[in-house]
């Protein structure tokens, strides 16, 4: 844990520093935040304003919907199906400089509101439940046009490998982020893709 992870959630009042494996099965990963580094070159990309609504799967402690909403005044959602771990985020709520809206469900059971229009992942679960889980993004795409971007920081190779199969989907752009980390990781990167908005 670094002096910088620290001091921004010391800045936005919360606390979400620490891996966190109890909750973990085949299924559903363990409980790691993204680097505040790497959610600030996402703030910085401008691919999210203050307009956009942003589901964030696997939300833990809410540490990306809070930065987010306190960078970009985007309006935040987090979906967390872990009841210990959820209990974090509501704590965090009560302090946090600004506001996430929290929910405790499993992911793909969730019914995607029609305003949210931006989709983060860090690899919260298995490809099994993502296949579910797009599933439910695809109908309330379907049922309310919008342009939709879905965010994969540190893709997994099933995840990719997946993703080039949903023909709705198309890769839009991806933001690099091995320079922020020692080692060179091809996979330290945020892969964009995008549902359109055909109407448009």
């Amino acid at each position: 844990m670094t002096h910088y992870e620290k001091t921004w959630d010391f800045s936005l009042r919360i606390q979400t520093c620490g891996r966190d494996e109890l909750g973990a099965d085949e299924y559903h990963h363990p409980y790691e935040p993204t680097p505040y580094s790497v959610l600030e070159r996402l703030a910085d990309s401008g691919l999210i304003g203050n307009g956009d609504v942003v589901l964030d799967y696997g939300c833990g402690k809410g540490r990306t919907g809070f930065f987010l909403s306190y960078r970009r005044s985007a309006k935040t959602i987090g979906i967390e199906y872990d009841e210990r771990i959820y209990g974090s985020a509501l704590e965090n709520q009560k302090t946090a400089r600004t506001k996430v809206d929290f929910v405790l469900t499993r992911a793909e059971e969730y019914e995607v509101p029609p305003e949210v229009n931006r989709c983060y992942f860090f690899n919260p679960f298995s490809v099994e439940i993502l296949q579910k889980v797009m599933a439910r993004i695809l109908e309330s795409w379907y049922d309310c046009p919008r342009e939709v971007f879905l965010l994969f920081y540190y893709p997994a190779d099933e995840y990719i490998s997946y993703l080039m199969t949903v023909d709705a989907l198309e890769f839009y752009d991806e933001i690099e982020c091995d320079d922020l980390f020692a080692g060179n990781d091809p996979r330290e990167r945020i892969l964009i893709f995008q549902l359109p908005d055909y109407e448009v």
